[in-house]
């Protein structure tokens, strides 16, 4: 941990981060659920959101010149539509989310306490406005019996309840991308976990 660097940027700074977030994001998230076969434009794309937001918040981790781990959060206010609408459905007051994103870490570096270290950056950017009620993110549904799950896969549930997040099978998006191996993008159900601030 001694040799690791730690970044905080917000709002249009983000777009700085933009490359290497980029190619951190596609190398962990080709791994099962996400199965993602992602371009550095799709990235470039979504990321942009972030960088529009003046209240968005990435927290990234270097080992030299490489980031090796970083996440993401933002006002649900400030968020794509797609991820809006269950909140919007379920009758929340969305000026009062704010919508955690990724939290990626390369497998070298996992178990060193950054997981925590996460949550612990973007519930303290979220609180330190005064004015957010709860925080939420979203994580895809696989079947249990997906043929690319690895034996030894262990979902992150239990680490989330540690959190003190709770899942909310009621509010539910689909968002698209290609699995690994597909030239088309397809529908992926995500559920969104939920915790008062």
């Amino acid at each position: 941990m001694s040799d690791l660097r730690f970044m905080h940027k917000t709002g249009s700074d983000i777009a700085e981060m933009f490359d290497d977030l980029a190619l951190l994001r596609i190398a962990v998230f080709r791994d099962f659920p996400y199965l993602y076969e992602g371009t550095v434009a799709y990235e470039k794309a979504y990321l942009k959101t972030y960088a529009d937001a003046a209240r968005a918040f990435l927290f990234a981790v270097y080992d030299g010149d490489r980031m090796v781990g970083a996440t993401t959060c933002i006002p649900l206010a400030d968020e794509t539509e797609e991820v809006q609408k269950p909140f919007l459905d379920a009758g929340y007051d969305i000026s009062k989310v704010f919508y955690f994103g990724e939290s990626i870490l390369l497998p070298a570096y996992r178990g060193l306490g950054l997981g925590h270290r996460f949550f612990d950056e973007r519930e303290a950017h979220a609180a330190g406005f005064g004015t957010y009620a709860m925080t939420c993110f979203c994580a895809v549904q696989r079947p249990a019996d997906h043929p690319l799950q690895p034996a030894d896969y262990q979902p992150l549930d239990r680490f989330w309840l540690k959190r003190g997040y709770q899942k909310a099978p009621r509010l539910q998006s689909l968002f698209t991308w290609p699995d690994l191996g597909e030239q088309v993008a397809s529908a992926k159900l995500m559920t969104y976990w939920i915790k008062n601030l």
